[in-house]
């Protein structure tokens, strides 16, 4: 009897009408020509039917290598499903989407800095450092306000370790770490709803 290790990967991106090997979804290590077998067994083929996610089961992949050699020991690591994600052809870019989403997202930014700087008094904060520093009131202290805004663009380039498409450091930001949470979130909502094998209803007739 043989003993292979079976590894699921947690995402695969394919397109429509591709064919999927066990090689595409598992990593296998094993005995060098069982492993050549196993790599190039079909798995499915992906169709208009299969919308845009398709969740492939551990349990279907261990079927799949028992149907190829009965006597196969199967040891499992990592994720008990994979995640197929259908990726269709990209709608051309539109410089005026851009444009439009750009302009909401600088309006509702800038809206939403000032409603926070009104909270919290900072005009008044700026005057009485303004005063501390040069002994002098003034209502609009240019001198203080002219650079913390500045200081505020560019302390939010650094939070977010990114200025267009070149990152400071390997450091994620806070922003890809909440991304990568909600991603998380959303693959298992994703496996729990689409995996059909993982729903049972028992009050069925």
């Amino acid at each position: 009897m043989e003993l292979v290790y079976v590894r699921m990967r947690n995402r695969v991106h394919v397109r429509q009408e591709q064919e999927l090997f066990v090689k595409d979804v598992a990593r296998i290590i094993g005995p060098d020509d069982i492993v050549k077998t196993l790599e190039q067994t079909k798995l499915l083929k992906v169709s208009r039917a299969d919308n845009n996610i398709i969740i492939i089961d551990l349990i279907h992949m261990i079927q799949c290598i028992r149907n190829v050699d009965p006597t196969i020991e199967v040891q499992t690591l990592g994720p008990a499903q994979t995640i197929i994600e259908v990726i269709y052809e990209k709608r051309r870019f539109s410089i005026l989407s851009f444009l439009a989403v750009w302009f909401l997202l600088f309006i509702g930014a800038g809206i939403t800095i000032m409603n926070f700087h009104v909270d919290v008094s900072m005009q008044e904060v700026h005057q009485k450092l303004f005063k501390m520093i040069t002994g002098r009131e003034d209502t609009k202290p240019l001198l203080i306000q002219i650079p913390y805004s500045f200081g505020l663009g560019l302390g939010m380039i650094l939070f977010f370790n990114q200025f267009f498409k070149k990152r400071f450091n390997e450091e994620p930001s806070p922003l890809e770490v909440e991304i990568f949470n909600y991603q998380q979130d959303l693959d298992q909502y994703v496996i729990m709803h689409e995996n059909k094998e993982s729903i049972r209803h028992l009050d069925d007739r």
